[in-house]
């Protein structure tokens, strides 16, 4: 059985990986035929289709996650957690997919400081 908090990272995790594609996924278009043509507008359209996705996974995570609901955190620590998955979610994208820079030793720094913020947030 889940509890609160691991399936409310689980959602979250769910929720980024459609932002990630809603967000820099258009940007891939150029290399599939059938988005030649499209224009700004139909790419937002699609982008906007894909983060409804992200929203259908979020708030549940929110509302479950969150401490006036019954769930483990405070919103400060829901704030962070869905940063630190964000920003995961999106390096393992960009190295899996994109595939367009490689992961270099300052970005792991800048996850370790992510990770030191989430340690130092949740410090009683």
């Amino acid at each position: 059985m889940l509890t609160k908090g691991l399936l409310t990272v689980l959602l979250l995790v769910a929720s980024n990986t459609f932002m990630t594609f809603a967000w820099y996924g258009h940007l891939k278009f150029h290399e599939m035929k059938w988005s030649a043509n499209l224009g700004l507008v139909a790419i937002i359209l699609i982008s906007w289709g894909i983060a409804l996705f992200e929203y259908v996974f979020q708030v549940p995570a929110n509302r479950i996650g969150f401490r006036d609901y019954g769930g483990p955190f405070n919103l400060l620590e829901l704030k962070v957690i869905q940063e630190v998955v964000s920003l995961t979610v999106f390096v393992v994208i960009s190295v899996l997919v994109f595939k367009s820079e490689p992961l270099r030793w300052n970005h792991a720094v800048g996850l370790l400081f992510l990770v030191l913020a989430v340690y130092f947030i949740f410090k009683k």
